[in-house]
This record gives structure tokens, sequence and C-alpha cells, in this order.
């Protein structure tokens, strides 16, 4: 456990694992945390005996559902893990803590039919200004060639992807690396420190090549470096090294390494390169905003320390330090606690640019800049949208408390998790990024709360209109003993333009009906437009009030407004009801090589394509446009993920109301005269 407790006079470095599931990134840091000694032995994911992925959901699934963060030391220098989940229902946990990193390091397959994968977190990146790198992991499983891979991947990056290693092969397995920095060859050997070798005499030529290749990449940014190429001059190693470590942070050029997690081949290499190239804490503190500050990026509860606020302390933290809330008001920092996986070690106090779980400080969340003096303030990142939802409902009335004490705290930690209260249906609806999060988060709900829901898709919000008009009379007449009640009405009821909405009209002559109760009148007709015949709120009618009678004594509003839903109730009966059903705007994002087949299924759900666009900024990615019956939607997240290696993500919002006929309007009202 000596990462926990170690100390350093440095800043400590926050390092990012970022890239597509499955590609070992919690296996690379498991590699890096044993490699620098801060674990006695290395686990496995498979077995769940890795320091990251420690809860439950993540041991049954057997990857990544939130974020890990760890920390180590090495070769004198401090560093810090940020461990992002690969599946995209799952990597807004990290969002924030890979803002706050000082590099990202994209762990990808070496398989270049697989290079798409990494488009989305290489541009996540570009957009959040993080510098970053490319690990190619699982290099024993290579059979392409790396140069295939760099071609691949080069058109989903903005920036320039610089080769630092070329490999070197035994027949088809990769068995060590040429350093093209270094100009030096090493052998990989299991469990110890690659062995440097001879350079292989058939690897001179690509060397020099791929060698001056890299430079002329470098010399793009400095001129001193392109006339010593020009003129045909070695640059001296200083040069080289300093040009990587500069352009690396400024974000000039990616570097791409190579190496296996589990085999323990090329890790070396990478946290060298960390401790040289990765930039030191200023500039994500100045990207954020939060220069001496503090950058809160999670909350978490459930734990024995109670709520923890999990951020990054760029100006160092101790124990007892005043700190501003968004309201300005003073906050004291609670026990400090440096991270490990699952494990917290007690300290009392943190080194500038470390990451950190804060106790007791219950009005700081997840977005916060926080500092000593002014007010908190949001960090400026686009927040993710949760577009998937379920219904929810506890089998247990009883657990109604609890279920929203649960949901407060779990939406707090999650910010692509939301839930709300559907006016229309009445339905408590979950909200998340795909139907995997949602069905995760019920599990943990089970888990750490034991509160057992329900759990559907929500209702569609059906609506009924009109095709014609009518004119209905409706009376309420009860004599019962003393006063009576006595209302009667006579009104025209005629459909209206989709969207237009409703309409009421009082054509009232003669003093038929007083005009204190006309009020209640509308009040019974739009009662009745609650649920109309078909079993569902009425839309896009207006009705004219036209005529009636009252009485003397027995007339009242109650009279009035039960007269108003008699007549109104009548009319709709009578006026050739339709069934409306919602209709959304769909926005598809998808690499091009789905989107026939994506296209394909739009028609198959009822769909109709508006258009399809490139991507701006991304490489052979489409914008597909469609509108698309909301019942089609549900399953729709996993249907796409499936065609599109995972890839694909949708957006939807509700568009317009379309009439709806035939057997499967017939199974729809059917279904809500049942219920």
């Amino acid at each position: 456990m000596a990462a926990l407790t170690s100390e350093t006079s440095k800043p400590v470095r926050v390092v990012a694992l970022v890239g597509p599931a499955g590609t070992g990134k919690t296996s690379l840091a498991e590699a890096m945390l044993f490699t620098a000694g801060a674990i006695p032995r290395q686990g496995s994911v498979e077995a769940g005996t890795s320091v990251g992925d420690a809860s439950p959901e993540a041991r049954a699934r057997r990857g990544s559902t939130e974020l890990n963060l760890a920390r180590f030391d090495y070769l004198g220098d401090a560093f810090a893990i940020v461990d992002a989940p690969g599946a995209p229902g799952f990597a807004p946990d990290a969002m924030l803590a890979v803002a706050a990193a000082d590099l990202a390091v994209v762990v990808i397959d070496p398989d270049p039919a697989r290079a798409a994968l990494a488009e989305p977190a290489l541009r996540q990146l570009e957009a959040l200004g993080v510098p970053h790198t490319i690990f190619v992991n699982k290099i024993e499983s290579a059979r392409g060639r790396i140069r295939d891979l760099l071609e691949a991947l080069q058109p989903m990056s903005a920036k320039p992807i610089l080769a630092r290693q070329i490999p070197i092969r035994e027949g088809d397995t990769v068995s060590g690396f040429v350093d093209l920095a270094l100009e030096r060859a090493f052998h990989y050997r299991p469990g110890k420190a690659s062995e440097r070798i001879e350079m292989p005499p058939a690897l001179a030529e690509r060397e020099s090549a791929e060698r001056f290749h890299m430079l002329e990449q470098l010399a793009d940014h400095d001129d001193a470096l392109l006339e010593k190429l020009l003129m045909d001059e070695a640059p001296d190693p200083a040069m080289v090294f300093g040009d990587l470590s500069r352009e690396t942070g400024e974000n000039l050029v990616v570097p791409l390494l190579f190496g296996s997690a589990q085999g323990d081949h090329g890790v070396r290499r990478l946290l060298k390169m960390l401790r040289h190239e990765a930039p030191s804490p200023a500039a994500a503190a100045a990207r954020l905003g939060a220069d001496g500050g503090t950058f809160a990026f999670k909350v978490a509860h459930g734990n024995a320390a109670g709520r923890l606020v999990y951020a990054r302390a760029f100006g160092g933290l101790a124990e007892g330090s005043e700190l501003r809330d968004r309201d300005g008001s003073p906050v004291r920092a609670g026990a400090l606690f440096s991270v490990l996986g699952d494990k917290l070690g007690k300290t009392a106090s943190v080194p500038p640019g470390a990451v950190a779980a804060i106790a007791k400080v219950d009005t700081i969340a997840a977005w916060d800049v926080v500092s000593s003096t002014g007010h908190a303030r949001n960090a400026e990142i686009a927040r993710p949208v949760p577009g998937h939802a379920l219904a929810i409902a506890t089998r247990d009335r009883k657990d109604d408390v609890r279920l929203s004490t649960a949901l407060h705290k779990l939406v707090e930690e999650d910010v692509g998790l939301a839930w709300d209260q559907d006016a229309a249906t009445h339905e408590m609806l979950l909200r998340g990024i795909s139907d995997e999060h949602l069905n995760m988060v019920l599990a943990r709900l089970k888990r750490r709360y034991s509160v057992a829901v329900d759990a559907q898709p929500p209702r569609i919000s059906y609506r009924e209109s009109i095709r014609r008009g009518a004119t209905q009379r409706g009376r309420h007449k009860k004599q019962s003993g003393g006063h009576g009640q006595f209302g009667d009405v006579v009104i025209d009821v005629a459909p209206r333009g989709r969207g237009e909405g409703f309409a009421f009209n009082d054509r009232i002559t003669g003093g038929a009906i007083p005009k204190q109760w006309i009020p209640a009148v509308e009040a019974g007709i739009r009662d009745a437009m609650e649920r109309g015949p078909l079993g569902f709120p009425v839309v896009d009618v207006a009705v004219t009030l036209t005529d009636g009678s009252y009485h003397s004594v027995d007339s009242s509003e109650l009279a009035f407004r039960t007269a108003g839903r008699i007549a109104m109730s009548e009319a709709l009966a009578a006026c050739s009801p339709h069934l409306l059903e919602p209709v959304a705007h769909v926005t598809i994002e998808t690499p091009g090589s789905a989107t026939s087949r994506i296209t394909s299924s739009i028609a198959s759900h009822r769909g109709q394509m508006l258009g399809i666009t490139p991507r701006e900024g991304w490489s052979r990615w489409d914008v597909i446009e469609a509108l698309m019956p909301e019942a089609e939607l549900h399953g729709f997240g996993a249907e796409l993920r499936s065609m599109s290696q995972g890839l694909a993500t949708f957006a939807a919002t509700f568009d317009h109301l379309a009439e709806l006929n035939g057997t499967l309007a017939d199974a729809v009202v059917k279904q809500a005269l049942a219920a």
C-alpha cells in the first residue's frame, strides 16, 4: 500500500486511460501499478482480482461500469490513474475526471479493422483539449502491420499520429520493438524489463526511414529541427526529446506506443514516456479555470466514510482547509483519503495536483471548481444527455420514500443519470445513457439500498382526436330532497389542425346560462377530454357553447360542470375519434460502414428518412436524421450497437403527433381500455 501514503515534492500528474470497451484499460492500469510497485502482484479482470472493477456489477460484467482511481510513484515521480469505462453507457461516469487529466492514454487493439472504435475517444479528448497518446495493447496478437494501423487511425485524429516505435517480429509474433527516439532495439522478457539488443540488420533501413518521418512530423512545429533536417544534420537527443515533450503537452502530436498489459511488455517504456512527456498540472488547471483551486469530478455514497467528493486539488489540500461552495458559504474539508481502487487511505494532506476523496463537504458537487475565496462555479464541460428511460415502481409501496432517497444519491453519483415524474402518464422515469446503463443502475439500487422495483418501457403518450364535428346537448338533473342539481348545455364540437390544441368559445345570448357558470362548463369539457372514447387524452378540438338553460334554485357550478362533461363525452363518441401516436425526431451518429444497415432498420421500424450528412470533423461517420414513432424506439439503442460495433448512438426529441390506424391502433386501444 505504499502508493496510498507516499509523498513527493513534485506535483502529482494525472493520467487517464480511455478507449473502446474490451481493449484492456483496466489490465493496463493493473500492470502499471504492479510495475511501479504499488501492488504486490498483478491481478486479473477475468479472475476478479484486479484493483479496478471492484464493484459487484463490474465483476459480474467483467468490464468497467464506473470510474476507477489509483495512485503510484515511479522513479521519484507521482502519478494518479483515471481508468475510464469504455462502453458508451458508462463513459460519462469518468468524463469529468478525464477532463481534469494532464495526459490521456487511448488504449486500442492492434487490429486495423477495429481502429474505428477509437474515434469517439480521440474526438472527445480533442473537444476537451486533453493531450493524449495511443497505446496499442495486446501486441502479441497483432497479425497486421503497425503501418496499416497508423493509416487507419490517422483520419480519426485531428493531430498527426506519431509512431514512437516499430515492432520486431519473430515469425508472426511481435517479440520486441525499436525505440525511434532512442535509436535502440529491445526484446520483450515476460515479467521483466525489456532487454536491449543489437539493432536487427533487417530493420536498419526501415528504422532510419521511420525515424526520419517522426522527426519530420516534429519539425512541423520546430524551425530549428527543420533546419537541421534540411542541412542533413543529426539532431542531438536533447532536441528530439524536448520536442516530443513539448509537442505532446501542447496537443500538437499524438505519439503511438505498443505493448501488452497482460504480458508486461512495453509497460515500463510507457511509464518512462509519461515521466518525461506528461504535462504539469498547471496546464489542466488553466484549461478548467481552477488555478490553485480544487475541481470536483465525482460524488460517491455508500462507504464507511459517508458522502465523499472526489476531486483534483491543484493547489494541494489539507484536512480542515476552508473552501467556498456555490453560495459563497465556507465549507471545511473533512477527512481526506487517497484512493487505490476501492481502498481508501486516510491522509492529513494531499500534494498539489493529487486526486483525493474529501468527506463532509455536503454542499460541493461534481462540476464545481472550488477555491478558498469566492463562489464555487461550474466547469464549462458539456453535460451528457440521458436519452433512454425506464418506468419504475416499487413492489412494496412502503419503499416509495426509500426509493426517492436512493435515486437522489445515485443521480448525484452518476452524471449520466436522471429521474423525473412523467406529467402525462404519472410514471416515475429513470433516465440514462443506454439500456445497458439503466440495467446496471437497477442492479445497484437493489444491492446497495435493498429497494426492489419493477421496470418496464415507459407508456407511450398516445392521444386521440376527431375527424368531424357534432352538436350535442348535455343535461344533468338530479333531485334528492332539498335543493336538486340542474345544468343544461348545448355545444358544437369541431376538429382543429394538428398541433393547434384546444379552443373554447362562448356564444351564449340572452342569459341562457349565467356568466358565472360558463367557466364551470369549460372545466367539465376539459374533464371529458382527459380520457376520450378510445381511452386517451383528446387534443386539437374546438368547442363552442351555444345554448343551455338553468334553474334559479337547483343550478350550481357543480351541475354545469357535470353537464359540460356529459355533453363533451357524448359528442366525442359521435365525432369519429381516431388515435394519434407521438413521433420523434431521431438523430443517429454512426460510422459510415453501418449506415446502410441502420437506414434499413429505420424503415422496418415505420421510420421516415429525412437525410444523411457527413459528421463534421469525423472520419467516415454519418449523421442520420429520421422521424420514428416513439413506440418503436424501445430497444433501438441496442439494435444500433449491434449493427455498428457498439459505436452508433441516437438522440430523440418529440416532433409531432401522427394518426395511427389499423391493427396497431386496435391493439393499443384494446390494451388501454383493458387497463
